[in-house]
């Protein structure tokens, strides 16, 4: 979700869920043929998809006549922007937002997204995403209330002089019994960081996320996956008990694999580290391995940015013994429930999801959700990690998008920062996690995840 904002917008976040009412006011329509101006306002955070966004849309304007103008909010205070002014404040200053996925729960039950359910099912080509795709950019309770925007996943890179290193590969060999290679698994994964942390050289095996509440969603985005693969789970699937699920046998090993045992092998300081602290390290030379957003990949391809640039390769997010989950970022788009252009935006969005625009999308830098368009080749060979993202998608998962999705994401990034820090240990953690989690699912009287 490389959802970037700080902890005083989760706060607000916290506040505001807990104490907002649904309502079920919605914008009414009004047809492009009696308006004079005829513009449409999106909003999304300030980054680069949001330029591509803005420049892919002139072809809506001249295809349509509708001018599209995408509103860029800082990250630092985007999210704080639309609970404030458009949720709370019932705005129509904009038509669309471009949320993240956890932003469905309220958009749903409070009203705040136009239902998209029976308008969809002929004007999106559901053929052209996965089931899990659609499931977690686009649906609460069984409805739809967004189209895919920017997809995301979690993705590493590497550095290949060192992997390729014929030494090195030597030593790799005699010490672990197979090739020196990029990690399918969390276990060669382990094993490859151990082997390149080599503090009296300055280099370190890998750099993760592991930032605490500061930060949003940062250690929760990353031990997330690794949880999964490993056999552990936030709740029970099918029951949605929490207890003896997130602090079970299983989840409590993963968070001690990934707080204590993968930490070890990280730069001093890695307990704050996030996206941009992860590429950093990775671009200073600290370490052989490095997670990230694909988004924030091209950092790494640039000579300019990056003096690894040649020998930076990319590889998938590892796969565990229980299977292979990787955790989802990137944004879906919805219809604002107060915008006065509702048939601009359903139009804007029909034009947007199809293959002919999403292959533009993706060409500019966008990263598609398209199926037919990641498996070709025009795409996997763009870029020195399309393939590796295209072979994430079948892969991404998510966590919560219910009303109180901000207080359980809290509860995890202060609990799970604080095993990697070393202030409480995994069992602890999780227990708390377990605890704290169930007493918010109760308090709001939530079942659906």
């Amino acid at each position: 979700m490389n959802r970037a904002t700080g902890a005083a917008l989760l706060l607000l976040s916290i506040s505001f869920l807990t104490g907002c009412s649904s309502n079920s006011q919605s914008g009414s329509t009004t047809s492009p043929s009696s308006a004079e101006n005829k513009v449409l306002h999106i909003a999304w955070a300030q980054w680069k998809p949001s330029d591509y966004l803005q420049t892919l849309s002139k072809e809506f304007t001249k295809k349509t006549g509708i001018k599209v103008v995408v509103d860029q909010i800082p990250w630092t205070n985007y999210q704080q922007k639309i609970e404030t002014d458009v949720w709370a404040g019932k705005s129509d200053a904009y038509d669309l937002i471009v949320g993240d996925s956890q932003w469905l729960g309220i958009g749903a039950a409070d009203h705040q997204y136009v239902d998209l359910t029976d308008w969809s099912k002929t004007n999106v080509p559901w053929q052209d995403y996965s089931d899990n795709i659609k499931h977690f950019y686009c649906e609460y309770n069984g409805k739809i209330w967004a189209l895919p925007c920017e997809a995301d996943a979690i993705g590493f890179a590497y550095r290949k002089d060192l992997f390729n290193n014929p030494q090195e590969q030597a030593n790799f060999k005699a010490k672990y019994g197979y090739p020196l290679a990029p990690p399918t698994t969390w276990k060669q994964f382990a094993d490859i960081a151990q082997f390149f942390t080599r503090p009296q050289q300055h280099l370190y095996g890998t750099a993760l996320f592991y930032a605490g509440p500061s930060t949003y969603d940062g250690v929760t985005m990353g031990f997330m996956q690794t949880l999964w693969c490993l056999g552990g789970d936030l709740y029970n699937q099918q029951t949605h008990q929490i207890e003896g699920v997130v602090n079970s046998p299983a989840s409590v090993q993963a968070l001690s694999f990934y707080a204590q045992q993968l930490k070890q092998y990280c730069p001093p300081g890695s307990e704050n580290f996030y996206y941009n602290e992860t590429l950093q390290a990775f671009k200073s030379g600290q370490v052989a391995m490095a997670m990230d957003w694909y988004t924030f990949f091209p950092a790494l391809t640039d000579p300019k940015q990056n003096p690894f640039a040649p020998n930076t390769g990319f590889f998938v997010s590892p796969a565990g013994p229980a299977g292979h989950y990787i955790s989802l970022g990137g944004q879906g788009i919805s219809v604002s429930a107060y915008s006065k252009h509702i048939d601009w935006a359903e139009q804007f969005l029909q034009w947007f999801s199809s293959e002919a625009v999403q292959k533009q999308w993706a060409t500019m830098g966008g990263l598609t959700c398209n199926t037919s368009i990641l498996k070709s080749a025009a795409f996997q060979n763009a870029t020195p990690f399309n393939a590796e993202f295209a072979a994430s998608v079948p892969y991404l998962r998510d966590y919560w998008n219910n009303t109180a999705y901000a207080r359980l994401l809290n509860i995890t990034q202060t609990e799970w920062n604080a095993a990697a820090s070393g202030t409480e240990t995994p069992q602890k953690a999780m227990d708390n996690v377990a605890k704290q989690q169930t007493q918010v699912m109760q308090e709001n009287h939530l079942t659906q995840y």
